[in-house]
């Protein structure tokens, strides 16, 4: 027969498993007006569980020791972004803290100045294949 501890253990597992899935971290897909946003949330847990074995003095040999036991869990879910999809273009939208340092605040930048550079590209070469095509039927 198991010792107690390990049905506490793993009782308490299953019940985590339950509660955490791919959907607490990357949410499900919400839709509206041709946009889409996908919640992005950060997980942390907590764990502890102790037990104990307890004899008595008037206990009958071959008996097995009362048990003591308690297992307690905490869970943090904090928001800390959100992926917006409109038209194709995707933007992360971020809801932490600003950030600490000149890095963090570069890496915080790169997707607008991508999404502008490609912007600028996309413009320069349509006003070439405008170009081409008004060379083409000035001949």
């Amino acid at each position: 027969m198991a010792h107690p501890i390990n049905n506490l253990v793993a009782d308490t597992m299953v019940k985590i498993r339950e509660m955490m899935d791919a959907n607490t971290v990357i949410g499900s897909p919400i839709e509206a007006g041709g946009v889409t946003v996908i919640p992005v949330s950060k997980i942390s847990i907590g764990y502890g569980s102790g037990g104990s074995d307890f004899t008595g003095k008037h206990q009958k040999q071959g008996n097995a020791n009362p048990f003591g036991g308690a297992a307690a869990m905490g869970v943090n879910i904090t928001p800390i972004s959100f992926l917006i999809i409109r038209d194709g273009a995707v933007r992360v939208v971020s809801v932490e803290q600003p950030p600490a340092s000149t890095v963090d605040k570069v890496i915080d930048m790169v997707p607008g100045v991508v999404d502008k550079v490609e912007g600028i590209v996309r413009d320069k070469m349509a006003e070439k294949k405008e170009a081409v095509q008004e060379t083409d039927t000035a001949e």
